[in-house]
């Protein structure tokens, strides 16, 4: 991909880091490679593509500078850090502030517009952290209490709604949390608020600051109330019970401060307070909530990519006008233009012109593809040259691209086997925590110095707020969610995670030949004439009588001499002899074309050709004789190409441990051949469906982890069977079904990448569980006061809420690596 991964996101932010976007459409270009730019004015700019550098060309103006729709302010369009689209229209910001605002708002800035959250009729919403809950209309999951996302992000829909909201709720809680933070902490550095104002005074400030983020902070409350009666314990039972309680502590000791022993008082006779450990606390937790969801968002950057790779609009042609018309308009059989530097619009074959196409944004490869008359052109792919007539094949939700969409969109919701590790810890997780809570309450209370109910209640308020599982409950889902969308910009499709978690423990991997290790569709390699018969007549001969034949070896053949650019006469007389070839007459002359059955039936002598015949078939390659008026003529061969790729791929697969096992149905020298150039490590020829099924069931009880690769409607048992099935996206539509991850190119080279991929993500996902399993392991004792005898250490509530935060920001941290994962 030449873009960065946030290219065409809803909307980015990036503090500290320089931003070059493309001033036409807004994604984000790396400037390192290899994309279009241009001069204008004495300043570079840089392109997603030739289509926006054109547009630029011919209205430079149009697209250098735009109103920051807030403040009013001009913001340079190819430096902007901050750009938010909404209904289709980008909007660029000077600042992060004005951007909040008008995410907040943004009817109040640009107008009367639908809501930014308006989801087509249909959209059913799922939990991020419980995948199995889905709903027909958003709202709360009941197991966690999260907000219901949908399920595939709908490409011209606004930010999170949550998102905004809850950055709506920090800004008015932020400064109220500070300030009621700065009163109480003032008197332990030497700043006596409560002395200057009164102490009772000071009680009732601290309260009027500390319950609006208390009440703004309501859904965290509501969400901890849900967990109880819906009788699953979770983060936000352990938060609504830590803060609640602090909470409703200090307003008794406000109100009733005589209910407390004298040794809690102070010399004023007040009770101890802990309003400003609620209000930050509940800050704190507001603020790993937007990073938290402000991640989330950047995982749907892949599929809104995807989405943005078809165009709006396509151009129809019907009778002999050309007309832009909406892409839900276009239908099957429909003949439409594409232009140089426009994206083909849908799935189909090229009617009329040449052209080379780039299909680096779904395939991974980034050298373009030549298109000609009857070549099939894949929907979002980039025309780069020429202008070409295309005939509408599969539209909506038929097309490639709409397939792969549906594919990632599942694979981020599915859960991984080594989640189950997570959900069965936190199982036990809340009901522990409070139990350790209630017994460091009680500890202090009775082996505790003095005041001990101050000290047993901020032991208590401390253990349920570090203890909060919400990093353990982000490991594995986050570093999937972030895996599948890397994976589909590499071409490599995850059906579900666990597919991706069994793929990196695989042993063994069984690879079809045609299609999979080779190119699937026979070339012509050889023609060697002997005698008075020169090598153009001989292929000339073969080629004009194998056009009366329908035979794949024949089309290669008849391929192969118009490459060479030879006039084809006519033939005469066809006759195709089963089982042994083709005869014929070719301008007057009696050709014969087969095996050497066909040349002796007809009396003709095939020991000029037999040794040669023989090289060539220890080559791999289908060897037939020719013979012209009762004479051997020469030899002609055709072989099914090794892919270019496949060597490199196989070396890479071999240093990754794995032993590669080649099943075909090819006769076995020809598979011997092939797996003697590649290093195949096993080869089995000859075998049927059942064959490489049973093959898979074999190894599997030998104990090994099987990967089945292949790309046929013949494969689809043996795919179905084996512990990972890994479809070539090329190949019949049943193979795909039945495989748990689909190589969009077809090409051995995708294998590879997804075994790192695979790799790279269980690596990610282990150091997420070990980050939470020590933070919470460690953390608890420490927040119950195990250092205070030694040290006179306990920990704050508000270091134990900040630590909590901290946990769940390093752990998608983590997870977010996997955007840059070299594959």
């Amino acid at each position: 991909m030449p873009h960065d991964d946030q290219a065409h996101h809803q909307h980015d932010n990036h503090k500290g880091a320089a931003v070059t976007r493309d001033p036409v459409c807004g994604m984000l270009v790396d400037t390192a490679a290899e994309n279009p730019s241009l001069d204008h004015k004495g300043h570079s700019y840089h392109f997603c593509s030739e289509g926006c550098r054109d547009k630029f060309r011919a209205n430079p103006e149009a697209y250098i500078t735009a109103k920051d729709p807030v403040c009013g302010m001009d913001v340079e369009r190819a430096s902007a850090e901050h750009m938010l689209k909404l209904d289709g229209a980008k909007h660029y910001f000077c600042s992060e502030r004005c951007q909040s605002k008008f995410e907040a708002d943004p009817d109040a800035y640009i107008g009367e517009k639908p809501a930014a959250a308006e989801m087509p009729t249909g959209t059913q919403y799922t939990c991020p952290m419980h995948p199995e809950i889905i709903r027909d209309a958003p709202g709360d999951c009941p197991k966690c209490g999260m907000a219901l996302e949908p399920i595939t992000p709908s490409e011209d829909s606004g930010p999170n709604p949550e998102l905004v909201d809850f950055r709506r709720r920090l800004w008015i809680t932020g400064p109220l949390a500070l300030a009621v933070f700065v009163l109480e902490m003032g008197s332990h550095v030497g700043l006596p608020f409560a002395d200057w104002i009164g102490h009772t005074a000071f009680g009732w400030v601290q309260f009027a600051l500390a319950t609006p983020v208390v009440l703004t902070c309501w859904p965290f409350f509501k969400r901890g109330w849900n967990s109880v009666v819906n009788v699953n314990p979770n983060m936000w039972t352990l938060i609504a019970l830590g803060t609640g309680a602090a909470y409703l502590f200090s307003i008794v000791a406000l109100l009733a401060p005589g209910l407390f022993p004298d040794a809690v008082r102070d010399d004023m006779g007040m009770a101890p307070i802990y309003f400003e450990a609620s209000a930050v606390i509940l800050v704190l937790v507001l603020i790993g909530q937007v990073l938290e969801l402000s991640a989330r968002d950047k995982t749907g950057d892949a599929i809104r990519a995807l989405m943005d790779l078809a165009p709006k609009t396509a151009r129809r042609v019907k009778d002999g006008e050309e007309e832009d018309v909406p892409l839900d308009e276009v239908q099957t059989g429909d003949i439409l233009r594409v232009r140089p530097g426009e994206s083909v619009p849908v799935d189909g074959s090229v009617t009329e012109g040449r052209t080379s196409v780039d299909e680096s944004m779904i395939t991974g490869e980034p050298v373009p593809v030549e298109k000609a008359e009857g070549d099939e052109l894949t929907g979002g792919t980039l025309n780069k040259s020429g202008s070409v007539l295309m005939r509408a094949d599969s539209v909506g939700a038929d097309t490639t691209l709409s397939r792969i969409v549906g594919m990632v969109s599942s694979a981020q919701r599915s859960r991984a086997p080594i989640q189950g590790l997570a959900d069965r810890v936190s199982l036990f997780f809340v009901p522990t925590v409070v139990a350790v809570a209630i017994i460091a309450f009680v500890a202090w209370m009775i082996f505790g110095p003095a005041p001990q109910l101050s000290y047993a209640f901020v032991a208590a308020v401390s253990v349920l707020i570090i203890a909060c599982p919400c990093a353990l409950g982000l490991a594995t889902p986050m570093s999937i969610m972030v895996a599948t969308g890397r994976g589909a910009q590499a071409g490599v499709l995850i059906r579900d995670a666990e597919a991706l978690e069994r793929f990196s423990k695989v042993d063994a991997l069984i690879v079809d030949k045609t299609g999979t290790l080779t190119e699937g569709k026979p070339t012509l390699t050889d023609a060697e004439a002997i005698g008075d018969t020169s090598r153009e007549q001989l292929l000339t001969y073969a080629a004009a009588l194998e056009r009366g034949s329908e035979h794949p070896l024949a089309e290669a053949i008849v391929a192969g001499a118009k490459v060479e650019g030879l006039d084809l006469p006519d033939a005469s007389d066809f006759e195709a002899v089963t089982g042994k070839g083709v005869k014929g007459r070719v301008s007057g002359a009696q050709v014969l074309l087969g095996n050497a059955a066909l040349l002796t039936s007809e009396n003709v002598d095939t020991a000029p050709l037999d040794e040669r015949v023989k090289a060539l078939q220890a080559e791999g390659k289908t060897a037939m004789f020719v013979a012209i008026d009762g004479t051997p003529a020469g030899v002609i061969a055709v072989a099914d190409r090794i892919k270019d790729s496949t060597p490199e791929a196989i070396r890479a697969l071999h240093e990754a441990g794995l032993r590669i096992i080649m099943a075909t149905g090819d006769a076995e020298a020809t598979a011997q051949a092939v797996a003697r150039d590649l290093n195949i490590d096993e080869v089995h020829a000859g075998v049927s469906p059942e064959d490489k099924q049973a093959m898979v069931e074999k190894l599997r009880k030998e104990g090994l982890s099987v990967a089945m690769a292949g790309d046929g409607v013949n494969d689809a048992p043996a795919l179905a069977a084996a512990d990972v099935g890994i479809a070539m996206g090329t190949g019949a539509d049943v193979a795909v079904e039945s495989a748990g991850i689909t190589l969009v190119k077809g090409d051995l080279g995708g294998i590879v990448r997804a075994r790192r991929l695979a790799e790279a993500t269980m690596r990610n996902i282990k150091q997420n569980l070990f980050f939470a399993f020590v933070y919470n392991s460690g953390g608890v004792p420490l927040a119950a006061g195990v250092l205070f005898p030694i040290f006179g250490v306990l920990l704050s509530p508000i270091v134990a809420a900040a630590a909590m935060s901290l946990s769940s920001v390093s752990v998608i941290g983590n997870a977010l690596r996997l955007r840059v994962a070299k594959l």
